[in-house]
């Protein structure tokens, strides 16, 4: 049902995420991966404006190459959009213009801030006044990040990460993050993670494979220092990125050497994320990076998921 008040137009910002930690399963049946995650969600955001309209459609800014992001039902927006729609009986349309800031296929979830927010959105324009705890399932059913940037802030996943409890975090959290104009396929690198578990010793240094979040990592975030958290990062899927893009060992190094206290990569890459100290400091590393030839971002966490701003 739709409100008599309902307003001509709902602009939401969603924010892209990082994985402070990320431990992976082995494979399902299902192709699926069991995850114990925490992941950040920082101050880079998708907005997405939602306006009236018969039927459903997108239009998308802020991407060089106008094929990345699907205008179809590929599109995480418009699935969550319609999924809405069906919920909550709505018979007319939407249209999306989402204005994309968060890296396409960086591993940072641009795709599923750009479905919490069309979720939100679209709620507000049609006024289903579904909860927030009904709008979590609906994004559950759409991806694994879809509801972390729902809510935003920090928290620990489970499940296929979707399975979310809020995490402590005192304080901010600096960070410069260096993106890459090529994308690396989530597929692929947990395929390749697969492929290097089958072969034998070939991630016999990394930690021990678990499926709980280490109480250090989340002391860490309690204490709000980034020293210490520095010291917890971890990212099962890091080996198989650096497989698929050996460059992204080079970028963490750099980062290291201009003064980062930790990097790794963010998810399924191949965005890098580097811890630093304080503001200051994530200012220095980014420009020395630039001065690189790098295209590095200096960002902050953790800030709120998807919001209404006018």
């Amino acid at each position: 049902m739709i409100f008599a008040t309902s307003p001509e137009s709902v602009h939401v910002r969603a924010p892209g995420k990082i994985n402070v930690f990320l431990g992976v399963g082995e494979r399902h049946e299902d192709g699926y991966h069991a995850l114990a995650t925490v992941f950040q969600a920082v101050s880079l955001y998708e907005d997405v404006i939602a306006r009236h309209a018969d039927d459903f459609s997108i239009t998308v800014s802020g991407v060089d190459d106008a094929d990345a992001v699907p205008l179809d039902d590929r599109n995480l927006a418009m699935r969550a959009a319609k999924l809405l729609a069906t919920a909550a009986e709505y018979r007319g349309g939407v249209a999306l213009e989402i204005r994309k800031n968060v890296p396409v296929a960086g591993g940072m979830g641009g795709g599923s801030a750009d479905a919490a927010a069309a979720l939100v959105a679209c709620d507000a324009l049609w006024g289903t006044g579904f909860s927030l705890a009904r709008l979590h399932e609906l994004a559950a059913r759409l991806g694994a990040d879809v509801p972390f940037a729902l809510h935003g802030g920090t928290a620990v996943g489970t499940g296929r990460g979707d399975q979310l409890n809020p995490a402590l975090a005192r304080g901010r959290f600096d960070w410069v993050l260096v993106t890459s104009d090529e994308g690396l396929s989530t597929p692929v690198v947990y395929g390749r993670l697969d492929a290097l578990r089958d072969e034998e010793g070939a991630l016999a240094d990394d930690p021990p494979l678990s499926l709980e979040v280490p109480i250090p990592v989340l002391q860490a975030l309690r204490s709000g220092d980034p020293h210490q958290l520095a010291e917890t990062l971890f990212n099962d899927l890091q080996a198989a990125a650096v497989y698929e893009r050996p460059d992204l060992a080079d970028t963490i190094r750099l980062g290291v050497r201009a003064g980062a206290l930790h990097g790794i990569v963010s998810g399924s890459g191949p965005t890098v994320a580097l811890l630093c100290a304080g503001p200051e400091i994530a200012q220095e590393v980014q420009s020395i990076l630039r001065e690189s030839g790098l295209d590095p971002l200096h960002v902050h966490g953790p800030v709120p998921g998807a919001r209404i701003i006018s």
